[in-house]
C-alpha cells in the first residue's frame, strides 16, 4: 500500500514516527481491548487509509483506492471504518500529543506555556441521526438545511499543536465543554481566549487547577478604573451603571485589581458539585489599552487576567499576548478550509467523531513537519506555509528528505477588507425539500 507518510516522518523525527508504525498501531488497538480477524481492511490498514484520505483533502473513496493501490469497494471501506472503535483513534491522537509534549515546553512566555482556546462549527450530511444529534441553524425549513455541530478546540500557542477537539450540538455555548479541556493543561499554564470564555466560573475553575487565564471582557461587563468607586454588592438592590466588582488596587491609569464575586445563580453548564466547589470571590486584574492602528476594527480592548503582578507581566506584554490570540483563527482556517474539515462526509454521529479525530491527528502531523522546517530554515513556525507542508507530507516518497518549504511573508499589521471578490453562482436557494421540488418538475412535464 502506498503509505509513505511514516517513512517521511522518520526523516524528520524518528522517535515521533515510531508512534505511527504498525506495531504502535497494534498496541493502541490492544490497549483499547479491540480484537479483529485477519482481512484486507484490518484496523491497521483502515487507520492508514483513513489518514491517507484526510491528507488528500478528505478525498472520495474511489480516489483513495488509487492512492493506496488496493482493490476494495466503498462499502467495504465504510464498514471497516464503522468497525473501528472511536476509542482507538482517540488513543492514537493522545499518544501523538504526548509524544509532542517536549515541544510544548519550548517557546514559553514569561516562563509559562500558553494555550489558545476557541469555538467554531462544521457541517455534515443531512441525515435524521445527525439532525437529531446536532441540529441545524434556525430559520431553515426541514429538508432545506444541513446539520451543524459546535466545535471547541485547544491549541498550543507556540507550535500550533491541537491538543483536543470536541463536538457538540450547534446550540452549545463555548463554556459548556471548557472544563473537559482543563486536564490537558499543567499548573502554571496560561489560557488565552475571547469574550466567550470570560466568566467568574471559568476563571475560578482555572484557579482551582493553578492555571491562569487572559480573556477579553464581555462588552456588557461594566469596568470602572476609578479608585474606591461604589459597586453593586451581592444581595443588595442593584444600581444602574455600577460594576459588580469591588475595587482593590490601582496599578496604572487603566490597570487595576478588583474582586469578582461568585454568581448567586448556578450556570447551566456547571454541575451542583462544581458550583459548590467554586470560591466565593476571586482577585482579578483588569486592564484596558487602545489599538492605534489604521484599518483595525477594534479600537479599545479590556482584558481580565489572573496574572496579577504588573512588574512580571506588564500591560504591554499582556496586550501583545492577546494580539497573538488571532493565531487560533488561522489554525481553525487551516483545519476547515485548507484541510476541508468545514464539511464532513460521515452520515452517523460515531462516524463524524472519528472523522474529526483523524483530522486533528493529521493536522498535528503537518505541524511536526512545519516545526522541523522552521528549525532548519531559521524562521518562526507560523511563517512556514501550512499547505506546502501538507502537500509534501501527502506526496513525499519513502526516504525523501524534507526540502525547504515556502516561507510566508511577515505581515502582522496587514489590512484587508472583509469581503470576497469572486461572486457565487446565481442559483435559486433551496427553500423546500428537494423531493418536493423534483415532484413539481415531473408533474410539470406530464402536464405539458
Amino acid at each position: 500500500m502506498r503509505f509513505s507518510m511514516t517513512q517521511a516522518l522518520q526523516q524528520i523525527k524518528n522517535d515521533f514516527a515510531l508512534h505511527l508504525d504498525p506495531q504502535a498501531l497494534r498496541e493502541v488497538c490492544q490497549a483499547a481491548g479491540y480484537t479483529w480477524r485477519q482481512r484486507l481492511l484490518d484496523p491497521l490498514t483502515t487507520m492508514q487509509l483513513f489518514v491517507l484520505q484526510i491528507l488528500h483533502g478528505n478525498t472520495a473513496v474511489p480516489h483513495l483506492r488509487h492512492l493506496a493501490g488496493l482493490a476494495f469497494t466503498a462499502s467495504a471501506y465504510c464498514q471497516a471504518r464503522a468497525r473501528l472503535p472511536l476509542d482507538v483513534l482517540q488513543r492514537l491522537l493522545r499518544r501523538v500529543c504526548h509524544a509532542l509534549q517536549p515541544d510544548l515546553d519550548d517557546g514559553r512566555w514569561h516562563g509559562h506555556r500558553v494555550f489558545h482556546i476557541d469555538g467554531s462549527s462544521f457541517s455534515m450530511p443531512d441525515t435524521p441521526e445527525l439532525q437529531q444529534q446536532f441540529g441545524q441553524p434556525g430559520g431553515q425549513r426541514a429538508g432545506c438545511g444541513f446539520p451543524v455541530a459546535h466545535l471547541l478546540a485547544l491549541f498550543h500557542a507556540g507550535t500550533g499543536v491541537l491538543l483536543q477537539v470536541l463536538a457538540a450540538p450547534l446550540r452549545t455555548h463555548d463554556l459548556a465543554q471548557v472544563a473537559t479541556l482543563h486536564p490537558q493543561l499543567q499548573a502554571g499554564d496560561v489560557v488565552v481566549g475571547d469574550r466567550a470564555f470570560c466568566s467568574f466560573a471559568h476563571v475560578a475553575l482555572l484557579a482551582l487547577r493553578h492555571l491562569h487565564g487572559v480573556f477579553r471582557l464581555h462588552q456588557r461587563q461594566i469596568v470602572d478604573f476609578t479608585p474606591e468607586r461604589p459597586y453593586n454588592a451581592a444581595g443588595k438592590k442593584r444600581l444602574k451603571g455600577l460594576p459588580t466588582s469591588r475595587w482593590l488596587r490601582k496599578l496604572g491609569v487603566s490597570d487595576q485589581w478588583v474582586e469578582w464575586f461568585k454568581p448567586q445563580e448556578r450556570p447551566d453548564w456547571l454541575t451542583v458539585e462544581q458550583y459548590a466547589a467554586l470560591p466565593e470571590s476571586l482577585i482579578v486584574r483588569e486592564l484596558r489599552y487602545r489599538v492605534n492602528r489604521p484599518g483595525f476594527r477594534t479600537e479599545e480592548v479590556t482584558l481580565a487576567t489572573t496574572l496579577l503582578d504588573a512588574d512580571l507581566y506588564p500591560a504591554a506584554a499582556l496586550a501583545e499576548l492577546y494580539r497573538q490570540r488571532w493565531q487560533v483563527e488561522i489554525n481553525l482556517r487551516h483545519l476547515k478550509q485548507t484541510m476541508k474539515m468545514d464539511i464532513l462526509r460521515c452520515e452517523t454521529e460515531a462516524g463524524v467523531l472519528k472523522e474529526l479525530t483523524v483530522f486533528a491527528l493529521v493536522y498535528n502531523l503537518v505541524r511536526v513537519v512545519m516545526a522541523e522546517a522552521a528549525r532548519r530554515q531559521g524562521v518562526a513556525v507560523e511563517r512556514i506555509s501550512f499547505i506546502d507542508a501538507l502537500r509534501w507530507l501527502a506526496d513525499a516518497a519513502p526516504g525523501s528528505p524534507l526540502p525547504n518549504l515556502v516561507v510566508n511573508p511577515d505581515r502582522p499589521n496587514r489590512v484587508e477588507p472583509r469581503a470576497v471578490k469572486r461572486r457565487p453562482k446565481e442559483y435559486a436557494r433551496l427553500n423546500r425539500p428537494r423531493q418536493e421540488l423534483r415532484n413539481r418538475l415531473l408533474n410539470k412535464v406530464v402536464k405539458t
